[in-house]
């Protein structure tokens, strides 16, 4: 006897992918706003904000449904403004205007769409067969140093040339960040 579970939530590589979809169908705007224009079953305005049906309450085990809101969209467009921006800050520092590949390192980096976060702008454009997860990149580090001298050596000499930037005070930050809150960038 097969028993499907309803939904419960919607995770953050979920939203990503959602927020795509929503702009390739031109459900929300290159600024992020719902297009109040569109008639679609699953677009309402729920207490005078603009919201779209993911799963509706019965499919869910909440008894409610579960919906990206204008706070979601914003929330997304906050996060990858400052990660795009910050990208681009450091490339011109470094003298790069085109990176070759794009590596999403972390738990969240391994489950998210390559294809969607580009539709986002999420990173800086870079041919989508370049742009791959690695996972774990920070625990597998600390595992390779532990067991490995010479690589914890290594590590150590690296450490000591990385050179701290603070993005946010460069003089470019504010612009860079609010051009790259736009889908996708």
């Amino acid at each position: 006897d097969l028993k499907i579970d309803t939904a419960k939530g919607i995770c953050g590589s979920g939203i990503i992918d959602g927020m795509a979809e929503l702009y390739r169908a031109r459900i929300i705007d290159k600024s992020g706003r719902f297009n109040k224009e569109i008639r679609y079953s699953r677009l309402r305005v729920s207490d005078e904000r603009p919201e779209f049906v993911i799963a509706w309450k019965e499919e869910t085990s909440l008894g409610r449904e579960i919906t990206i809101t204008q706070q979601d969209v914003r929330n997304v467009q906050l996060a990858k403004g400052a990660l795009h921006a910050g990208a681009k800050l450091m490339m011109r520092r470094l003298g790069i205007y085109r990176v070759d590949k794009v590596i999403l390192a972390g738990a969240f980096g391994s489950y998210i769409d390559a294809q969607k976060a580009m539709v986002l702008g999420m990173f800086p454009d870079c041919d989508l067969k370049n742009v791959y997860a690695v996972g774990n990149a920070a625990g597998d580090g600390e595992r390779i140093a532990l067991l490995d001298r010479d690589k914890r050596a290594e590590a150590e000499e690296i450490a000591q040339k990385v050179e701290y930037i603070e993005l946010t005070v460069e003089d470019d930050f504010q612009k860079e960040f609010m051009e790259a809150m736009h889908i996708p960038h």
